[in-house]
């Protein structure tokens, strides 16, 4: 089986080979890029492309790795013992199995998205190792080792808001995805807006890619920003016209979609007043 992306997502080439090559190595694929680039919904669409079912693990800053193995709750086992509850005698009732124990058991193969594993502490990745390279763990409370009875296809996104350990980047499989250039971008836009007029998508696109690149922008607009912006814009029904900056305003029509914080709102109207001073 090949990924060559979907009718609902639009992969690029080096994208594709990535994918297929962490399948073909049975290694993770450690997924790094802006966000909004579509690395969540890659392995969404990886699950659907390969028919495999999709097993989400979305990391928060107070996860650690053991709460993707299992947890073991004894607080409710002594508390049911107190109470004389049939249910203490076995273990196993008070065992919560986490996402990698349900990759692992799962009866046929499928993807397991670990999202976003910057967010926890810098030694979650490493607590994982063994775990990713083996493909089996023990659980110390019954005493069982919990093999993979098929190895998942593993993917792993990154927000780089921090670096990650060397030892645990020698097990993967990198690929960055790229922020889409305009021929690109207007193939992810035909996915969503079939129907939307060449001429108003080639002037929204122009203007939001010469906003990206305005300097000093706090938070560049992404990808799932720009949707938003153009769904905005076809409800407005607004004309490639309508789209042109007002004299001494250098905000988009409907900014609020692509620049979401205050600074780069303020950025945008020094420029302006920077415009209408030199204008004099």
């Amino acid at each position: 089986m090949k990924f060559t992306g979907t009718d609902a997502y639009v992969a690029t080439d080096d994208l594709t080979v990535a994918v297929n090559a962490a399948v073909t190595l049975e290694r993770p694929l450690l997924v790094k890029g802006e966000p909004g680039t579509g690395k969540t919904e890659l392995a969404r669409q990886v699950a659907r492309a390969l028919g495999m079912d999709l097993i989400e693990w979305h990391v928060k800053s107070t996860t650690r790795a053991a709460q993707g193995l299992y947890e073991y709750d004894a607080v409710s086992r002594l508390r049911d013992s107190q109470l004389g509850d049939e249910r203490v005698a076995d273990v196993r009732n008070y065992i919560r199995k986490g996402k990698l124990w349900e990759a692992f058991e799962a009866d046929g193969r499928v993807v397991l998205l670990i999202d976003e594993v910057d967010k926890a502490d810098i030694e979650f990745p490493n607590d994982l190792l063994q775990e990713l390279d083996r493909m089996e763990f023990f659980v110390y409370e019954t005493g069982e080792t919990i093999r993979a009875l098929r190895r998942p296809v593993v993917i792993i996104t990154s927000n780089n808001e921090k670096e990650l350990p060397d030892a645990f980047l020698r097990r993967c499989f990198f690929h960055y995805i790229r922020f889409p250039d305009m021929e690109t971008m207007k193939r992810i836009v035909a996915v969503h807006f079939p129907g939307i007029k060449d001429r108003l998508l080639t002037a929204a696109l122009t203007q939001f890619y010469e906003l990206r690149e305005v300097p000093g922008l706090k938070k560049r607009p992404s990808t799932s920003e720009v949707l938003d912006w153009l769904k905005l814009l076809l409800a407005e029904d607004l004309t490639p016209e309508d789209l042109r900056s007002e004299p001494g305003n250098a905000l988009p029509r409907l900014h609020g979609a692509l620049l979401k914080n205050e600074q780069d709102v303020q950025l945008f109207e020094r420029l302006a007043f920077m415009a209408r001073r030199g204008g004099r």
